[in-house]
């Protein structure tokens, strides 16, 4: 495909979640794409389309099939031709993933940290704080901080997750820095410090998907792709599948790509926050082996418990 078939009367079609977040990444996206080829603004456009993880609110992510539930919409309409492209926020997108699509481009990557919502510090909770999450990592990183904690699921977007903090059904929530970013509410929250939560893999990324048959899409997709966003995120989605991780597991995981060199941070927990095993490593871009071998180091020093978390 060449960048002379997008037109008005064939425009390219980027498929999209139809909430407010990601048809705002998805925008972010076609942005760049127009900016990147000048073109028009009808040559981009986008195909909302309501997932089934949007569909079910009443239960947690983990417990009615994963990460796969904000896909599978997408995947089949690419399937189908009715999208040429998906954007995806890359922490949604499963760790090992059919053969017939290809992550061929990552915009530049955003804030990755994530922000207490509800309080101004951890410390300002009070003794016994209702936390709203359905997030196995920030669960277990919280109760490793304060045991006293408790953890009840919450689902729903950014607002709804914000109006039932404010309504008094939580104490606090933690919300990604890079979400509330793209709503316009960089002043919501407080931002935690890394040392305190590791993000989760990918945090803050957001990915370019197609048909992996459609050489012509990977090739044209390289003009918004940011190669140390997608070199880092690579390296954690690695690390993760090294571990065989998934949505129930409390890990975490950050790199860094430098000229030379990728330097990766990860940590697994147990659900309940009482053993946390941090680690870090630097290797060569060319080394496929290094996350593998991080995970490994984290699974060596940890408990039978811990460790059958990620062996079963």
């Amino acid at each position: 495909m060449t960048v002379t078939e997008y037109t008005p009367d064939s425009p390219l079609r980027i498929g999209t979640r139809r909430s407010p977040l990601a048809l705002a990444q998805a925008e972010m996206a076609a942005s760049a794409i127009r900016k990147a080829y000048d073109l028009a603004e009808n040559a981009v456009v986008l195909v909302p389309m309501l997932s089934t993880g949007d569909k079910i609110q009443d239960r947690p992510l983990a417990e009615i099939g994963g990460k796969a539930l904000w896909t599978k919409e997408l995947e089949r309409a690419l399937i189908d031709d009715d999208i040429d492209i998906a954007v995806h926020s890359m922490k949604d997108v499963e760790t090992v993933r059919s053969p017939l699509f290809t992550l061929s481009a990552m915009l530049p990557r955003a804030d990755v940290h994530d922000r207490l919502i509800g309080a101004s510090t951890l410390d300002d909770l009070p003794l016994n704080a209702k936390i709203g999450t359905s997030s196995p990592r920030r669960a277990a990183q919280l109760k490793a901080l304060r045991p006293d904690l408790v953890m009840s699921p919450i689902r729903g977007n950014v607002a709804t997750r914000m109006a039932q903090v404010e309504a008094g059904e939580f104490d606090a929530t933690l919300l990604a820095a890079a979400g509330l970013d793209r709503l316009g509410q960089s002043d919501v929250g407080t931002s935690l410090a890394l040392e305190t939560m590791l993000p989760a893999s990918a945090q803050g990324a957001i990915g370019i998907d197609h048909l992996a048959t459609r050489e012509d899409l990977a090739a044209f997709l390289q003009a918004v792709n940011d190669r140390a966003t997608f070199v880092a995120v690579s390296a954690e989605r690695a690390f993760l599948a090294a571990l065989s991780g998934n949505c129930h597991s409390p890990v975490a995981a950050y790199a860094l790509c430098h000229s030379d060199s990728i330097y990766l941070r990860g940590e697994i927990l147990l659900e309940d926050g009482s053993e946390r095993q941090c680690g870090s490593i630097e290797f060569a871009l060319d080394d496929i082996n290094g996350p593998a071998t991080l995970a490994a180091q984290l699974l060596e020093k940890s408990s039978d418990s811990l460790r059958q978390l990620f062996t079963q």
